[in-house]
């Protein structure tokens, strides 16, 4: 059974104003260099499993071609190479990561996330050549996670699945499910076609992972807050394993440049807790729900005093997978939690 699309909240908001990928792109500042034969970066993580049980996932953020669409909101082709990836250099890139020891204090990775900046499915990004080898190198892990637009869910994803020993799951970018907002998002997606792509990796026997943006242009927190948790519940719907609440952040340009008119105004640490509570509250039970605590340290509305405590509960929420109350603090920053 298909989710509904839930309406908008009544706001008479009608949406930010739509621009073309090519204006979207001269919005843009230089990109990074970026060497193809290395992985920008690489870390360890602790990653949900099930509520109250977390794993050790190692990360790896791969360098290669730029993703085909021109999202509004993305500022990954910040670290992308202009023309295709070259064949080879995924797997060389892959074989340095796994080199490197675990993060101390950690345990040893069981998990794997290979984060392209575009999308796993598309040979431009992955060559099809390269996809054994990756797949011999990441066999002894439990889970995979990889990403694609919802639209590129092709037959690739199945053959790499069956080659990996472990279950793959698939990161797709949902965003939001207000229709006031697709058109400014120019993901070239309906709600519809997310449902659609999660429908076709679970017949495949893939796991799907939603991220939901929280922050929106040109409405207010509150409104932020229930179009994430809108999202988050539609993602659940559509039978995600794990939907990752992620607060939208500028560097691209374009968000920059609204943030700059007062038409973008950065999540603040309070709707972050509310989106997640809310979220958490709303999902069918079988879908885990998490907060991306990136950028937390800059986020407004908290003080020296009661940053880390707030940021160290949603952690623990996070692992949980339920609600827990407040840190007991004294301190003026403690509005709307």
């Amino acid at each position: 059974m298909r989710p509904s699309v839930v309406g908008s909240s009544g706001s008479l908001f009608a949406g930010p104003v739509m621009l073309s990928s090519a204006a979207l792109r001269q919005a843009r500042g230089p990109k990074e260099p970026v060497d193809p034969w290395r992985p920008v970066a690489v870390c360890d993580e602790e990653e949900v499993a099930a509520p109250g049980r977390g794993i050790v996932c190692r990360v790896v953020f791969l360098a290669g071609a730029e993703c085909s669409l021109t999202c509004a909101m993305c500022d990954l082709w910040r670290q992308t190479i202009s023309g295709p990836t070259p064949a080879g250099a995924l797997p060389l890139q892959v074989e340095s990561a796994l080199a490197i020891p675990p993060a101390p204090g950690l345990g040893v990775p069981q998990w794997i996330k290979l984060y392209n900046a575009s999308n796993f499915s598309d040979p431009r990004a992955v060559p099809t050549a390269d996809l054994p080898r990756i797949a011999t190198l990441v066999h002894g892990f439990e889970r995979v996670i990889v990403e694609t637009h919802p639209r590129l869910v092709n037959d690739s994803l199945a053959l790499f699945a069956g080659a990996i020993g472990g279950r793959l799951e698939v990161g797709l970018g949902l965003e939001t499910v207000d229709a006031r907002f697709l058109p400014w998002l120019n993901k070239q997606m309906t709600p519809d076609d997310f449902a659609a792509a999660c429908d076709r990796l679970r017949a495949i026997g893939v796991d799907a992972r939603a991220f939901v943006l929280l922050g929106l242009p040109g409405i207010c927190a509150e409104e932020s807050v229930e179009l994430a948790v809108d999202a988050a519940r539609f993602a659940a719907q559509a039978g995600c394993r794990h939907v990752s609440l992620i607060p939208t952040r500028g560097g691209n340009g374009h968000v920059d440049s609204l943030a700059a008119t007062g038409r973008f105004t950065p999540v603040s640490a309070a709707a972050a807790e509310a989106a997640l509570a809310g979220a958490m509250g709303s999902v069918v039970a079988r879908c885990l729900v998490t907060l991306d605590p990136w950028g937390w340290d800059q986020m407004s509305g908290q003080c020296d005093d009661c940053r880390a405590p707030r940021r160290a509960r949603i952690e623990r929420m996070n692992r949980a997978q339920q609600w827990l109350p407040p840190c007991p603090l004294q301190c003026g920053c403690r509005h709307g939690v």
